[in-house]
């Protein structure tokens, strides 16, 4: 019996533009370069038995990031079934994760310049190379060990630390830990302490909320200033990191807690936020507009929440860099 043959009930070539935007967050072109660079990945070794081509696999897992919803992507597909969606799901992913390096970059030695400028630009604190914040995304959570996924606010997640550049895009994300680890344990157990330190010589420094301890490359807000000159230089932090916080404002739906929990292992729910973090670093390539539909609110919805800062102790902090920077700067 020969397996079914799935077609797309979608013609890219007669979608407007805004449209194709809205529905996949990614240009016409860009979809079409992906669908090019997966499809190797995305064709099974005898002929592709299951019947569907790497184009309506695409689409159909871009619709499913972008809206959270499974009824909808599988009426925008081909009618696939909810198994055979999560089979594709996992080859999609699997595909992406191949590329996750070429995808999200953290600034060379080279680019650091262009980098600081953009930065400085925002909030006028210098030799700044990146925004840092920790977010939830919220899973259903797996029957062991569910309690280390439980967040202060009792439900499940995985926290999740980005960093950004100045033009919002995502050059480190980590994953892996469960939501009830605090944001300052994700930083230490991720590749960015041993990046930065390497940095050092440069001068160079990370801008984070007070849920971290000041550190010689991370630099956090006074927590109570005294001084105009601490304040000023707590109002131009605060327009410099605002940036990460606009950045996870994402365009995947599928991250947003309005749709519900990701009903997917721990595993597979770090793929999910990876590619996210891939597939919007290259919507800003051909600097594709970021569409999306009205919220509950009727505004444009936060695609995770932002983790609830948890202040360390002050002893943890070495401030001289900080005091360096408010004294040379902000006096």
């Amino acid at each position: 019996m020969n397996p079914p043959v799935y077609r797309p009930l979608v013609d890219l070539s007669t979608m407007e533009e805004r449209h194709i935007i809205l529905t996949y967050r990614l240009d016409r072109a860009t979809i079409h370069e992906l669908c090019a660079q997966l499809e190797p990945d995305l064709m099974s070794p005898i002929r592709q038995p299951t019947g569907i081509p790497p184009l309506v696999q695409v689409l159909s897992v871009l619709h499913f990031l972008a809206s959270g919803s499974f009824q909808t992507t599988v009426a925008i597909s081909s009618g696939m079934s909810q198994r055979m969606f999560s089979k594709v799901l996992s080859r999609v992913l699997s595909a992406l994760m191949k590329y996750m390096r070429s995808y999200i970059i953290f600034p060379e030695v080279g680019d650091l310049a262009t980098v600081k400028g953009d930065f400085y630009a925002l909030g006028h604190i210098p030799n700044i190379i990146g925004a840092t914040d920790g977010t939830h995304v919220a899973l259903v959570p797996p029957k062991e060990s569910e309690q280390v996924y439980r967040t202060r606010k009792s439900y499940h997640s995985m926290n999740v630390q980005v960093v950004c550049l100045a033009d919002q895009y995502i050059s480190h994300v980590n994953a892996k830990f469960p939501g009830s680890v605090h944001d300052a344990y994700v930083m230490r157990n991720s590749s960015i302490p041993y990046v930065m330190e390497q940095l050092q010589r440069h001068r160079l420094w990370l801008i984070g909320d007070s849920g971290y301890p000041n550190l010689s490359w991370l630099l956090t807000p006074v927590r109570n200033p005294r001084t105009r000159a601490e304040e000023r230089y707590n109002e131009a932090h605060g327009r410099t990191r605002r940036i990460i916080e606009r950045t996870l404002k994402a365009r995947f739906r599928c991250l947003h807690m309005t749709g519900g929990s990701l009903m997917y292992s721990p595993k597979k729910v770090c793929h999910i936020i990876v590619a996210c973090c891939m597939l919007h670093n290259l919507a800003l390539r051909p600097q594709v507009p970021f569409l999306q539909e009205d919220g509950p609110d009727g505004g444009v919805v936060a695609a995770v929440e932002p983790v609830e800062s948890e202040e360390e102790e002050d002893n943890g902090d070495d401030t001289d860099n900080r005091d360096t920077v408010i004294k040379q700067y902000f006096q």
